[in-house]
């Protein structure tokens, strides 16, 4: 396969796995709605995890096919994408207030799961155990955030209003999550192959395609979000978005390691996880000074952002 046409396959992988992932989430929790499940249940279940939704199947594919690069790249990739890229954007759209809970409660978990997972890659292998220990944090952190948000229903409802009106008929519902579903599937079978078939054809490593490229592709809902929330001034939609993004994709790896063992490349201990760490932490002094990102440190994340993909692909 040559390189102008793995190009076009992962493209079109990566826009298969954005429609995919929106069809699923608006399909499952418009049918929720139906069924009469509360608005925060299904913001913090069926959309939460819907829109991790491509990383969790790219990365489950990728570990199938023994691609463990594929996998971390993804992952690893899309955390720092988040911070660096994402985030950098939406501040640059416009200054980010942020919230006191966000400080105290939501950054600090994301910022020990970040360390957590540190911890279980110097094992090499992530298997049934640590897969659990980082599947179980995801769980335990959707908990505490239900009893939270249940204090402020109202918010959450706007958060997601787009997924929770249930108009239409419940075959439509159910035909979004079939193509949704499809979408995902077809989606990442096209960016794990296409990833490896141009890594092989220009010489360079898997990871590198799988932490820039594939990472940036799995994280589109996640900047289109932003994107819109900051032009509507949504400010806590974008962090929360941002933040919740980062511990369910470290989460989701763990559910990927419980279903198929994913090996870690010692390399990976020396630059790109301290690099995840590093922008992990940078945001709470950020977040501590005003309580507000601004524009100028939008302006800083996206050069830290490229100087990583410097180092990633030098």
């Amino acid at each position: 396969m040559n390189v102008a046409l793995s190009v076009v396959l992962l493209i079109t992988g990566i826009i298969l796995l954005f429609f995919g992932g929106e069809g699923l989430v608006k399909g499952a929790s418009r049918l929720a709605k139906l069924l009469g499940i509360s608005p925060v249940v299904i913001g913090l279940t069926v959309v939460a995890f819907g829109t991790s939704a491509p990383e969790f199947v790219v990365s489950l594919i990728a570990a199938l096919k023994g691609s463990s690069d594929v996998v971390l790249g993804n992952i690893i990739g899309s955390n720092i994408s988040n911070i660096g890229l994402i985030l950098g954007i939406a501040a640059l759209i416009s200054p980010i207030i942020i919230q006191g809970r966000l400080i105290k409660v939501e950054v600090p978990i994301m910022i020990a799961l970040s360390f957590v997972f540190y911890g279980l890659a110097w094992t090499l292998d992530l298997e049934v155990l640590q897969g659990a220990i980082l599947f179980s944090v995801l769980i335990v952190f959707t908990v505490y955030s239900y009893f939270g948000a249940k204090e402020e229903p109202k918010l959450i409802e706007e958060e997601y209003e787009e997924y929770l009106s249930s108009d239409g008929p419940l075959w439509k519902h159910i035909l979004f999550i079939v193509f949704g579903l499809a979408g995902l599937i077809i989606g990442a079978q096209l960016v794990v192959d296409s990833a490896i078939s141009i890594a092989r054809v220009l010489g360079v490593s898997e990871l590198v395609i799988s932490i820039t490229v594939v990472a940036i592709g799995t994280s589109l809902p996640e900047l289109s979000t932003s994107i819109v929330a900051a032009l509507k001034k949504e400010h806590d939609i974008i962090v929360g978005n941002i933040i919740g993004s980062n511990i369910f994709n470290i989460g989701i790896l763990g559910l990927v390691s419980i279903i198929h063992p994913v090996s870690v490349d010692k390399a990976l201990l020396n630059l790109e996880f301290p690099i995840m760490l590093f922008f992990s932490i940078i945001i709470l002094p950020m977040m501590m000074t005003g309580k507000k990102v601004t524009r100028p440190e939008g302006v800083l994340l996206l050069l830290l952002y490229g100087v990583f993909i410097y180092l990633t692909v030098s």
